[in-house]
């Protein structure tokens, strides 16, 4: 497939079309040399890595007797790793919003410091990264895997429960300058998935990255 190959792959997504459940896993290249990794969605993986095809399809057949879980499974992401030197954070829900007109109903400061501790950590995984602070909440978009736009949202842990991360999440779809904003979640994170849930995203799939060292 051709380089924009994850990129087509996650706009049909972005709309409701997925690939066919038919329990196959398709091998594609990384878009660029930063995003490499695994999505999972109904019965069909993506696995976007430079390394040939043959291994990725011999170690999965190895990995787990129920090729629907294949991709996801330890043993594959830890022979991904190993191949490759990367490392990975954690197997994510991803979830996708569509944009939404007007202005947050947050009032929202940007952050033009790049020292700060949010965007330093935001601009190690995305391009073209911007940060707003809220009174006890940050916000932050930038591109992320194949150049899609990505959020998240911290809330300090004094001011949880009162709203902010549900007014958060939605003013990244009033910012996002295009047409859906996308958003990881770990799932054990409930309070994170039922956040964004209620922001109006959308859950698509899993996806595990594999960070460069």
């Amino acid at each position: 497939m051709s380089d924009d190959a994850l990129e087509r792959i996650m706009a049909a997504a972005a709309r409701g079309q997925f690939p066919p459940p038919d329990g196959s896993t398709t091998v594609i290249g990384q878009p660029n040399a930063r995003d490499a990794g695994v999505l999972a969605f109904t019965a069909h993986s993506v696995v976007f890595l430079d390394e040939d095809p043959r291994w990725v399809r011999a170690e999965l057949a190895a990995a787990a007797s129920d090729p629907l879980a294949a991709t996801m499974n330890p043993g594959f992401l830890a022979a991904l790793m190993a191949r490759t030197g990367r490392t990975m954070n954690t197997v994510d829900l991803l979830t996708v919003a569509a944009a939404l007109p007007g202005e947050p109903e947050v009032e929202l400061r940007e952050i033009a410091d790049p020292e700060h501790p949010r965007a330093a950590r935001a601009l190690a995984f995305r391009d073209d990264v911007r940060v707003w602070a809220a009174d006890r909440g940050v916000l932050v978009l930038g591109r992320g895997v194949a150049g899609r736009w990505e959020t998240a949202i911290e809330v300090d842990e004094q001011a949880r429960g009162r709203g902010l991360g549900l007014a958060l999440a939605r003013a990244a779809r009033c910012l996002v300058p295009d047409a859906v904003v996308w958003a990881q979640q770990s799932p054990g994170n409930a309070r994170s998935v039922r956040t964004f849930q209620a922001a109006g995203f959308r859950p698509v799939g899993s996806e595990a990255l594999l960070i460069a060292g």
